[in-house]
């Protein structure tokens, strides 16, 4: 056995574990998919440990351990396609990881020349014939830089496998290259930021791909120099600390999106509506200029939630404030600021005939008939508006204006809200 894999193997299999721990917090598809890449990787090396074996138990860990990486290289190149749920992203997955294993299977094994040229063929006419047939709707930059990347390896591997003494050998190293390459451009267009996670792995893709290119160029041009196997393997583990980083700088941004945003609807929470309040009255304060507060209290909430579920009323306040966001400008806030309460800041240029016209739209939209998944509800809602500085001349006394009037509304609203039962 090659024990000499064995530090590596025990040193993944760590930072696997400490990848998963993070993944788990909190968990995405994009975390599952790379988890899955790196026991790819854990099981690259278990293969190399047989791949000193004899005959052809030797030969199978040998295949097993570079299909194992490929399969790893591709599933991280997956993993961060926005598109990647589509059926064009699968099948393109499925044909790399099917092309790899073939290709790498012939490669090393006593098969006609004939059927490595046309595996290698694949490699660069499979993913432009899908792209082709799926144009207009997967055409975007990480679809081209897998077809460019696949056909300059394909057109390589045509020149070069079929080369007597290194061609297999140059193969194999070009397949790498080109696989662990395009994860680092995937990974580029994909966390375009200026973070620690992001350089570390893209470097580490970069690196891990492109030694596979300086190691056949010292074994040819200086043969006397030896680098030992964990010097190789370093990019690897380069990857899984950035991959790491890149999970808790996500994991960062997301505990800031809730600490302001409601989880449910993803609209401002109070905290954040009051931040905007008070930048909106101070620029309207600064140019001489009106803005609006409306409060929107949904009439028949309860009698949702409690009839028909909180699942239904989860639904209705997403509903509602997609509603409610459809409705005014984007430069306008809509916030939840309650239960079932929102409240919309309507920003200059605004008057109060402007503010009562988009307070009746809303009263008409949201007392329509509503379809939330088998059930049909009618709710109502009523709404106070505060104008400033009509009404008050700071946030405090403006929210309590609208609120007021708000009640008032609710009082002389007529007993619109039902449950309509499941069609």
């Amino acid at each position: 056995m090659n024990w000499s894999v064995l530090a590596d193997l025990i040193a993944i299999a760590l930072l696997i574990c400490a990848f998963a721990s993070t993944a788990w917090r909190h968990y995405s598809p994009t975390a599952s998919m790379w988890l899955i890449a790196w026991l790819m990787i854990a099981l690259h090396f278990i293969a190399a440990l047989f791949s000193d074996f004899p005959g052809v138990w030797g030969a199978l860990a040998q295949i097993l351990n570079l299909v194992a990486l490929t399969w790893a290289g591709v599933l991280f190149q997956t993993a961060v396609i926005p598109h990647r749920k589509e059926r064009c992203s699968r099948v393109m997955m499925y044909l790399l990881l099917t092309v790899n294993t073939l290709y790498l299977t012939l490669l090393f094994t006593s098969q006609p020349k004939w059927t490595c040229t046309m595996a290698a063929a694949l490699f660069g006419l499979g993913p432009l014939a899908i792209t082709l047939y799926t144009l207009p709707k997967c055409n975007s930059r990480y679809r081209w830089s897998t077809i460019t990347v696949n056909l300059l390896l394909s057109v390589f591997l045509l020149a070069f496998q079929n080369r007597p003494g290194n061609g297999p050998y140059l193969a194999m190293n070009a397949v790498m290259v080109a696989v662990f390459l395009d994860c680092a451009v995937k990974f580029f267009f994909a966390y375009r930021r200026a973070t620690a996670g992001a350089f570390i792995t893209i470097a580490g893709f970069t690196v891990w791909g492109s030694i596979f290119a300086l190691g056949p160029a010292l074994f040819y041009y200086f043969p006397q120099v030896h680098v030992e196997a964990e010097v190789w393997n370093l990019p690897k583990f380069i990857v899984a600390i950035g991959m790491i980083l890149l999970l808790l700088e996500d994991q960062i941004e997301h505990n800031k999106y809730l600490a302001l945003h409601d989880e449910l609807t993803g609209l401002p929470n109070r905290r954040l509506f009051q931040d905007r309040l008070t930048y909106a009255l101070e620029r309207a304060r600064r140019s001489g200029a009106q803005a609006a507060l409306l409060l929107v209290d949904l009439d028949h909430f309860k009698k949702v939630n409690d009839t028909l579920g909180h699942h239904v009323g989860d639904l209705l306040l997403e509903r509602v404030g997609a509603i409610c966001t459809g409705r005014v400008r984007r430069s306008d806030t809509v916030a939840r600021t309650g239960g079932d309460e929102f409240s919309v800041i309507l920003e200059e240029p605004i008057s109060r005939a402007d503010a009562e016209h988009v307070s009746h739209s809303l009263i008409q939209l949201l007392t329509e008939p509503l379809q939330l998944d088998d059930h049909t509800v009618r709710i109502g809602a009523s709404v106070g508006i505060a104008i400033y500085p009509d009404d008050a001349s700071d946030m405090e006394s403006l929210c309590i204006a609208a609120d007021l009037r708000m009640y008032d509304n609710k009082q002389r609203a007529p007993l619109i809200g039902t449950a309509i039962p499941a069609r």
